[in-house]
């Protein structure tokens, strides 16, 4: 199921290519203000706001918290895109016992969020398909945003940023990785062991 859902992700951000938007079975409520949540990983903490402007994305990562869906999942691929600037990936994994039903798509051109330093953000294959893999952004890679690949590329759905970690974030990309386990371009992306977040839980707003 890694197998697929990283495949997936490849080939979006390989294609870039513009798709509808499926259809939610079981839409979440929305995000009523930015929640923080902490990640207890086995390489560190590490802090997260979620951004209200992004509601539908918001609330599917903050019901895979409170349901405790990502407890004892992975950080499991570091993509380096340059020297201090990549992507780090971790989540359900496609796993079927942890997977809820896919959200609608919240392009950047409509939350006005991007790609920078400290963004999270969601994984998928066309938009519409996005459960609950996500990725958290090193550096900035504007060209994961909506239009910016391609004229109506959709981009990926920021929803909200690192807010203390980025430290941990940075060495959780560094991280040793297997030179044989991935396919394709992702080969020597997968980390080697993996990074597992050992909790996820709200955290106070100041």
């Amino acid at each position: 199921m890694i197998r697929r859902s990283l495949l997936a992700f490849a080939l979006c951000l390989a294609a870039a290519l513009s798709a509808p938007a499926i259809a939610q079975d079981v839409p979440s409520p929305p995000a009523p203000a930015a929640v923080r949540v902490l990640l207890e990983t086995t390489a560190g903490s590490i802090l997260v706001e979620t951004d209200p402007r992004a509601p539908v994305t918001a609330a599917n990562f903050l019901r895979y918290v409170d349901e405790g869906r990502y407890n004892g999942t992975d950080f499991y691929r570091g993509m380096e895109l340059g020297a201090g600037t990549g992507v780090v990936q971790g989540g359900t994994a496609n796993a079927p016992d942890r997977i809820l039903p896919p959200i609608a798509h919240e392009p950047t051109s409509q939350t006005g969020l991007r790609h920078i330093d400290g963004a999270l953000s969601m994984a998928r294959f066309d938009p519409g398909t996005a459960d609950g893999d996500f990725f958290i952004i090193v550096g900035n890679l504007s060209g994961f945003d909506a239009g910016r690949a391609a004229p109506g590329d959709p981009g990926f759905a920021v929803f909200g940023r690192v807010i203390e970690g980025m430290d941990v974030v940075r060495a959780i990309l560094a991280a040793p990785k297997s030179p044989t386990e991935g396919e394709g371009f992702m080969r020597g992306q997968m980390l080697d062991p993996r990074v597992r977040i050992v909790s996820a839980r709200r955290a106070p707003v100041p």
